[in-house]
């Protein structure tokens, strides 16, 4: 059903928008302006840059703005579907070869018309209101972005692969304001462009972008080769342990699900979920003798588990992008009730980052098989998360997680995971919660008093 619902209004985003493109190319005159925009259009949407550091966008978005005040609105709708071109070099189902051209020219008509709603002028006449034409320009951008958030919503929502409001909530609301002040550099390039310099403009508006673009591409690169070699590392680390595979990847996932509800800013949402995928870091330096060990730690053994943390610390301390996770590494083990390690920090006197982790830390860890008993269900495991608050973890990051975690579900670890040893006669480890059992090792080991 939902498959012929799709199909139907790709149908008829596709025909709305033809009807569109007819009518406006009935409305402009054909001519050298007209194709120097096709290929202005053309090389924004091949040029993409970093709207916020996970953000990416094409540039025909400022170039659709410049197009607006340099020939109007219907020129706009025209060559708005010379953006899409440079995508046709990807592969991808028909269906969406259909829609994204589609949506394109609509969302071009929706921006223009919110551009004439609010008096944008055209051509020269900028220059005799500037500040109406920015005010024009804001209004257009927010009719283009509008548009465009309501039919791919439409498509996702039919597609039922990807949930409207996360997109809504982590795509469209965070690229809203930027693309707002990005929609300055559309005027910009239209006042220089008209002022005659002609397509000449775009080298001094797109040539700095493309410059900043570069810079930005060898930074995430960079970035990109950190991440890779910490989770190789991480990835490395985990092979001491079969029944942890992936896990430091789910808690990195888990806090960063959180951490987008708590509305964490995107550098802090950004070191958060390097803290959750280094948490464990520290285990590197821990006896593979006393990960295996089939059985309950004694106090020695347990101490030495219990300096993973400090040992992470230790390992990331050369690494200046990581500054922000030190205390969460060392401290994801401290209990809301002042019983955890290494410094017995209780409360709000707990790093905020370390709090989140701990709580999704000990629910990957109880929905996960361990040797000594397997997975436990979400909807119990997050019952055991409630039950703790105020003496594991705090109250009110555990009802975030659990209404985060009912809302959006929870992918647990892989079903290959191998099965419980029948011959281990120990109920938790030092990942594990307690449940009232006093802890995963006997005697001072189990945490300051």
């Amino acid at each position: 059903m939902r498959a012929s619902l799709l199909r139907a209004a790709v149908a008829v985003c596709a025909v709305a928008a033809a009807a569109v493109l007819v009518v406006s190319l009935t409305k402009i005159t054909f001519g050298p302006t007209v194709l120097a925009l096709c290929v202005l259009m053309l090389l924004g949407g091949a040029l993409r840059f970093k709207v916020l550091p996970n953000h990416p966008a094409a540039l025909d978005s400022v170039a659709l703005v410049a197009v607006f005040v340099i020939a109007g609105p219907w020129t706009a709708i025209a060559v708005a579907v010379f953006g899409y071109l440079p995508q046709l070099r990807q592969p991808s189902p028909m269906v969406k070869r259909i829609f994204n051209p589609s949506y394109r020219v609509l969302a071009a008509a929706g921006g223009g018309l919110a551009y004439a709603a609010a008096g944008g002028v055209v051509g020269r006449d900028v220059f005799d209101h500037i500040p109406m034409t920015f005010v024009a320009a804001v209004a257009g951008t927010i009719g283009h972005q509008l548009t465009n958030a309501v039919l791919v919503s439409i498509i996702l929502w039919l597609e039922g692969q990807v949930a409207v409001g996360a997109f809504l909530r982590e795509v469209i609301a965070p690229t809203f304001m930027p693309m707002l002040g990005y929609s300055a550099l559309g005027v910009l390039l239209a006042v220089l462009w008209t002022g005659g310099l002609g397509i000449v403009a775009c080298l001094l508006v797109v040539g700095p972008l493309i410059v900043v673009r570069w810079a930005l591409s060898q930074y995430q690169a960079e970035r990109a080769a950190q991440a890779a070699t910490m989770r190789a590392f991480i990835q490395i680390i985990e092979t001491k342990d079969l029944y942890t595979r992936g896990h430091s990847e789910r808690v990195s996932a888990g806090v960063g699900m959180l951490g987008r509800h708590l509305r964490l800013t995107e550098d802090r949402q950004n070191a958060l979920e390097h803290a959750g995928l280094l948490h464990d870091v520290g285990k590197v330096g821990v006896p593979t003798s006393i990960i295996q060990k089939p059985g309950r730690l004694d106090d020695s053994e347990m101490d030495a588990i219990r300096l993973h943390p400090a040992r992470g610390v230790e390992l990331i301390g050369n690494i200046p992008f990581l500054e922000e996770v030190k205390s969460a590494v060392l401290h994801h083990h401290e209990k809301y009730d002042g019983t955890g390690y290494p410094a017995g920090l209780s409360g709000a006197s707990i790093p905020y980052f370390a709090r989140i982790i701990g709580i999704v830390d000990a629910f990957d860890c109880l929905t996960s098989t361990r040797s000594y008993r397997p997975a436990r269900s979400v909807d119990e495991t997050l019952g055991i998360l409630v039950q703790d608050r105020f003496t594991h973890f705090d109250p009110a990051l555990v009802d975030a997680f659990v209404d985060v975690i009912k809302h959006r579900g929870w992918t647990a670890a892989a079903v290959d995971q191998p099965q419980p040893d029948g011959n281990v006669q120990v109920s938790i480890d030092h990942d594990d919660l307690s449940l009232g059992s006093g802890g995963g090792a006997s005697g001072s080991a189990a945490g300051p008093a």
